[in-house]
Parts: structure tokens; sequence; C-alpha cells
């Protein structure tokens, strides 16, 4: 960047072309001090706007690095297409028309745009219309501020890891740039955080086909905020939605289960939830959901919770044998492995064997169903959750103070929106059809097809 912005000077200051075939030395320039200390004065230097005819002047190296920056050609269209608006409404300059023009050029005022995830100033052509004696507003300088790229970076910027008191360090030095003060990056960063809530909060569910749900929660700080994450036929994943609650308690999350169901959520066609050992999430979607959910615990979860109650030095060779018994293919094979170690837990270690025993038919949800060969890599734990959730955390872990539950859920929604984009699909995503008719046939629900 600082080379294109020396060459701008260079073209600027230079009386004679440059001989041919011969390289011209770039002067070396530093950046002026900020100017002044209010908001609106404090800019990284002088602006370089760039002619058309100059552009032209420019080598094929020199017009390549600009391309590559592209502040300093948006910055010309952007002067460009002011002038073209100003010379449709008012006439050329100095230009005396028959009859005279309804509107006329009415000098200039100091503006910006955004440029390249930073506002750039320049200077704004008025245009003032004679009959109502009113200022005229220019069309493209709306358009050229609606642009909606400056928010965008920025957000990506900050979500990314960059602090909003270091942003103007971090951000690319284009002289003119202004609005990088903490305070603006800050107040910028809260409002494209609050639209990204809002669209994340608002948007309609009905067009999305899901065949599995995960839930769990994810910490803030004293709160926890349980989300949750769809899975559909294609198998992409897709966060539905969070709620921000103490504790995975069954009233609040029954209540977040019905209003994804208002927002357009279908489970006609039979659904399958994959949650932790939380009592109060299996009965919030038993609640929420009735007959229309077949419930898969999360075989990690148990396990680890079995082995709470063991001596540390059986811990391991106890886990090899549950994970052996929960990967047999069968529901019967799974069923008769895991009932060979409770039956030796009861002897051994009773408490152990009633963590084992409680919920242990939820465990094998996919064996009963059928397609745990196929489907169990990623839907027998919550692991998919879970990644989603650390991914958040890579987004997250620069904040050290949550001041606030908006603060909370604009920046999990930006993160979701973000992560969104780039989140895989699940493994043996192809055989997710035999899930859903195993489903329904686990439901009792009846499909009725359409005669053509």
């Amino acid at each position: 960047m600082n080379l294109v912005v020396e060459v701008f000077h260079e073209i600027r200051n230079q009386k004679s072309p440059p001989v041919a075939g011969r390289k011209e030395p770039l002067m070396m320039k530093k950046l002026s001090k900020q100017l002044g200390k209010g908001k609106k004065k404090r800019v990284l230097g002088e602006v370089a706007v760039l002619r058309p005819e100059e552009y032209k002047g420019l080598e094929v190296d020199s017009k390549v690095e600009m391309i590559r920056a592209l502040i300093p050609l948006g910055l010309m269209h952007a002067n460009e297409l002011l002038q073209q608006e100003v010379t449709r409404l008012a006439g050329e300059p100095y230009e005396r028309v028959r009859g005279g023009k309804e509107c006329v050029r009415y000098g200039s005022n100091r503006g910006s745009v955004p440029v390249g995830g930073q506002r750039i100033a320049i200077r704004v052509p008025r245009v003032r219309n004679q009959r109502t004696n009113q200022e005229v507003a220019l069309r493209s300088l709306r358009a050229l501020r609606e642009q909606g790229g400056l928010d965008e970076l920025l957000l990506r910027r900050v979500l990314y890891g960059i602090s909003c008191r270091n942003y103007e360090a971090a951000a690319e030095c284009v002289p003119g740039a202004i609005g990088l003060s903490s305070s603006t990056v800050s107040r910028q960063f809260i409002e494209a955080t609050a639209t990204k809530l809002r669209e994340f909060q608002e948007r309609d569910l009905s067009e999305i086909d899901l065949v599995a749900i995960w839930i769990d929660g994810k910490t803030f700080s004293e709160d926890t905020l349980v989300l949750a994450l769809g899975l559909t036929m294609d198998g992409r994943k897709v966060p539905l939605g969070f709620v921000q609650t103490g504790t995975e308690n069954e009233k609040v999350i029954s209540s977040f289960l019905r209003e994804l169901l208002d927002r357009g959520l279908n489970i006609d066609q039979g659904i399958l939830v994959v949650v932790d050992g939380s009592k109060g999430l299996r009965a919030a979607v038993k609640k929420a959901f009735k007959d229309r959910a077949v419930v898969q615990r999360c075989q990690w979860h148990k396990r680890e919770n079995v082995l709470q109650y063991l001596p540390k030095e059986e811990q391991d060779s106890m886990r090899r044998r549950l994970q052996r018994a929960y990967e047999r293919p069968t529901y019967s094979e799974a069923r008769a492995a895991l009932e060979d170690i409770l039956e030796e837990l009861r002897e051994r270690n009773l408490s152990a064997a009633r963590s084992l025993e409680e919920g242990l038919e939820e465990t094998l949800a996919l064996h009963r169903l059928g397609v745990f060969p196929l489907l169990g890599r990623s839907l027998k734990t919550t692991n998919c959750l879970e990644s989603l959730l650390s991914q958040v955390e890579a987004r997250c872990w620069k904040v050290s103070c949550w001041k606030n539950s908006s603060q909370k859920h604009r920046w999990l929604a930006a993160c979701l929106l973000d992560i969104e984009p780039r989140l895989w699909r699940i493994h043996g995503y192809q055989h997710l059809h035999l899930l859903r008719a195993a489903l329904q046939e686990e439901l009792g629900i009846k499909v009725v097809k359409s005669v053509a």
C-alpha cells in the first residue's frame, strides 16, 4: 500500500516523463501525523485521488499494484460516478445553456465513502434546485454508502481477533482513512452484530428439511446459552437458534423448542434429537416434540459418567470395553455386551452400574433404528455441536469481560452465521434417507404417497 501512495506522489510531482527502459527511484515518504483530536479530523494523512488520465499513463506494473490494492481505483470511480451525476443534473462546469437549467452546482462538502473496509474522506459535490431552492440529494452517493462492505469487513476483522483498541494499527494504512478510533469501531461492530442477531433470530425455518437436531449448551461467563444445530436431508448443518438460561432446565428448553416450531421447524416426518445426559433436555424434547422425536443420548457422555465412579487404575480398561460394546453393529449385540458389563459392575461398583443403567436404552437409539454402521460416526455423540462451539470459542476467547446479555447474544449470532458456510457435511450423509424411513417406522408415522 505504501508503494501505491508513493507512486501517486511521484506522478504528481514529476515534471517530465520517465526515460524509456530506466526505472525511476521511488521517494520514501512517511505518512503525515494525524490531524487534530476530534473524530471528524482523525485522518491518516492526506488522501490522493487518481484521475483517469493519470491512470492511463501508468506503466503495467504500477497498474497491477493499484488493482491489487483497489483503494485508489475505488476512489477514482467513486469520484467519477459523483461527477457524472452532477453533470447530468447541472451540466458541464461554466456551461451556458439557453433558458438555464433547473439545477446548478453548489460547491462541495467534506464527506466519506466506504472503500476497502474503511471510510475514506472525499469532497462530495453539491447540487441545488433553483426552483425549490433546496439541495438535491445525489443518488450515487447514497448507493456508495449503502454498499454494506464496510460493516461486513469490520465485523469479520473483530471476530477474527482484532480488538477495537488495536483496529487502527492493524488496518491498512490508507491515506485519508477515518473512523478508526476504538469508540467508532466498537459502535460500528455493535450495529453490525445487532443486524446479524436479528437476521439469525428471524430467519424462516420452514424451507429447511431436517432429519436430526443436536442440542447442547455453551457457557458465557455465568450464563449458559443452549444451542440447537439442525441436520438437513442432504447432510448440511444449520444453526437453528439459541436461548439463554442459567441451567439446562426443562421449562426453558421446552419453550425454546416451541419457538423453533413457531418459526417453521417441521418435524412431521420424524426427528432424531441428539443430547447429552441432561435430564432437563430430554424432558423438554419429549414435551415439545411429543411423539415426533427419537432421543439419541450421547454415548461419549454416558461412558465418561460411568468412569467417574471407578478408580483411576480401572478407567482405561473399562473405557475400552464400553467403547467396543457401543461399536457393535447391531442392537442385539451391543445390548448383550453392555448387559455383561452391567452385571459385572453390579458386583464391583453399584454406583457405576446405576449410572450405566440410567438412560441406557437411549444411548442405543441408532442401533435400534438399524442405521448405526452407516451414521453412528456422526450421530452417536454431540461432537458435531461441540466442534461448532469450539469454533465459536476460537472467535470469542479474546473477550475478557462480558458486559451484558445483548453482547453475548450478538457475538454468538455473528459467530454462527460466519461459521455456517464452512461447516462440512456429516460422514455418511448419503444414507440419511434410511434414517428418515427408520424414524417413521419407529414413531408410527404413515407416509401418504402422492398419486401423479
